[in-house]
């Protein structure tokens, strides 16, 4: 098991940030997702034995509280702030990094270099990271999270500011990490659209508390109801879809728009999916895609959480 939550619990004052997180988490890329202030970059430091907490958290089976530099030895993390020292190039702070975790020096600049290779600065390594954009800043983070090969990857908000180009590199860069070098990942982040495109379990936190933990096919299938198709036709004219929807209307199923060139086919109880090849087939058209509907991670997110976060 990755992760093995216990009730754990952070207050700053009498703010509770973290109250009662209890789960197990296990998966190759994990989402760990909720709004601002949700609790995500605390719980993320209590793993890693960075910030103190009441229950029992352990990563990798170590327990955060008496085994934290042995969990650091086994966990790169990549922070939500730019965290660098004025005048250090790209590969110091990576061979820096690796030097931290207890690599030798040269060892440690060996890797640096494949890690900055990997992040796609290879021909800007030798430049001061304060003068990097914010794309290079976010790819030096996750290189020196690399540095020192760890089993799993603590990435918090690894998206964060970067334009749409250089967002789809860095979760391109992401979803590889599995494949290429071993290791599990989480991603704490509020951003919808990167847990979905990339991760596999999510756990979702809401005002300190967890509101759901599973696989995203679990969190979208909790309420999909077997008789509602989503439906598309080939070539979808104006006529020949209103020709479809009349058909399926006259065997008793209800329709209704679900894009662009799709349909919701809500089925009669009793009936199955034929109804829908029949009413095609009666109007001449090709049914080129159907599925049981399901949320939007969108829709499945807020159901979680409450509409207002409540």
């Amino acid at each position: 098991m990755l992760l093995e939550l216990n009730n754990v619990t952070r207050s700053f004052g009498e703010v509770r940030a973290l109250s009662g997180v209890t789960a197990m988490i296990d998966g190759e890329i994990i989402g760990l997702l909720g709004p601002n202030g949700a609790g995500k970059s605390t719980l993320l430091k209590c793993m890693l034995g960075l910030s103190p907490h009441r229950g029992e958290a352990k990563v990798l089976g170590l327990s955060s509280a008496s085994e934290s530099f042995q969990i650091r030895d086994r966990v790169g993390y990549m922070p939500e702030i730019d965290a660098y020292l004025a005048g250090m190039t790209a590969v110091g702070l990576c061979a820096y990094a690796g030097e931290l975790s207890g690599l030798p020096r040269s060892e440690a600049m060996q890797r640096a270099h494949a890690a900055l290779y990997y992040a796609g600065l290879e021909d800007k390594r030798y430049l001061k990271v304060e003068g990097y954009s914010t794309g290079m800043k976010q790819r030096v983070k996750l290189a020196q999270a690399l540095v020192h090969d760890p089993e799993l990857l603590f990435l918090d908000e690894p998206t964060n500011g970067l334009d749409p180009r250089a967002r789809d590199e860095m979760l391109e860069l992401i979803s590889e990490l599995p494949g290429k070098r071993g290791c599990s990942i989480v991603v704490s982040t509020h951003l919808l659209p990167d847990v979905d495109r990339i991760c596999d379990q999510v756990l979702i936190l809401a005002d300190g508390s967890v509101r759901f933990s599973g696989s995203i096919e679990e969190l979208r299938g909790a309420t999909a109801a077997d008789n509602v198709l989503e439906v598309e036709i080939k070539g979808a004219a104006d006529e020949m879809r209103e020709q479809f929807a009349s058909a399926l209307e006259g065997a008793g199923c209800e329709v209704s728009p679900a894009g662009p060139r799709r349909v919701a086919v809500t089925v009669p109880a009793g009936e199955s999916s034929a109804v829908v090849f029949l009413a095609a087939q009666s109007c001449g058209a090709q049914v080129r895609h159907l599925e049981v509907r399901r949320e939007t991670m969108e829709q499945a997110f807020l159901r979680v959480i409450g509409a207002n976060g409540d």
